[in-house]
């Protein structure tokens, strides 16, 4: 029994070290392939550094934004029983199954300038087709499933029976969400904030739709490698890759920093 249990055990190691290195290989190779002399000139552009700056803000700005209304929904999905719950919790996993570029011909259907929306933004002074706030609006549709299905599971690992108890005490049910729902929920939900932010951040079918310009840097990338190929497009690529993983390091310490503080 033993025996096989170890056998198994080898051939699962193997399997999921494939897997990894199917996984490390073509980063690792990127790197290689990349002088820091060219990783320095890409950082040193202008036009790079708008880009990485403008991909940060939206992405940034596209979970900060929305999160106002995924948290309360997902907090009803959780504690809720109504008719088609579960269409609806469907629903809500559509942008993660529709290719991104459907998605983005279909944000434009709604967002463009001869629409209701478009022409009230026009009325503002500003169109979401070109601009950042249309980024901003591609990035969370497609990247809202990640915030809702983890902020659902936050709330569902609270026992109720501690909110009942609140609300037996003479709390209110806004008290006893603010005060005990919402922070047992939080690391759940911060998990859903930096996969949404994350995803937002790599967003490129459905953002080169709306908004080729002002360039994020998915789409730099893109254009620079269609237009002169790998070797100018990879150092941008590396510069990027860098600073999402710094990016989502700092992220991660700062929810574990936060985690460690809540268990103590």
């Amino acid at each position: 029994m033993i025996k096989n249990t170890d056998n198994i055990s080898l051939i699962f190691s193997f399997l999921g070290g494939l897997l990894l290195l199917f996984i490390i290989a073509p980063l690792v190779g990127m790197f290689i392939s990349t002088s820091p002399m060219d990783l320095f000139e890409a950082a040193s552009e202008t036009e790079v550094q708008k880009s990485i700056w403008l991909t940060i803000f939206t992405s940034i700005t596209a979970t900060l934004v929305f999160s106002f209304g995924a948290i309360p929904l997902a907090y009803l999905l959780a504690r809720k029983n109504f008719v088609l719950k579960k269409l609806l919790r469907g629903i809500i996993n559509i942008p993660v199954i529709i290719p991104h570029s459907a998605a983005g011909i279909a944000l434009l259907g709604i967002i463009s300038r001869d629409t209701p929306m478009g022409k009230l933004a026009d009325t503002i002074g500003f169109s979401f087709v070109n601009n950042p706030a249309g980024i901003v609006v591609a990035m969370a549709f497609v990247s809202l499933p990640y915030l809702l299905n983890a902020a659902i599971d936050g709330f569902i690992s609270v026992p109720e029976r501690l909110e009942k108890v609140a609300l037996n005490l003479g709390a209110s049910k806004t008290r006893v969400f603010f005060t005990i729902t919402l922070p047992l929920a939080w690391r759940g939900i911060l998990t859903g904030l930096i996969m949404m932010w994350g995803r937002g951040l790599s967003e490129f079918g459905a953002v080169i739709i709306i908004a080729y310009h002002p360039m994020i840097t998915p789409v730099m990338i893109f254009e620079r490698f269609n237009s002169y190929g790998l070797t100018y497009a990879r150092p941008v690529t590396v510069l990027f890759i860098c600073i999402c993983l710094l990016l989502f390091i700092a992220m991660n310490l700062i929810s574990k920093k936060n985690s460690n503080a809540e268990n103590r």
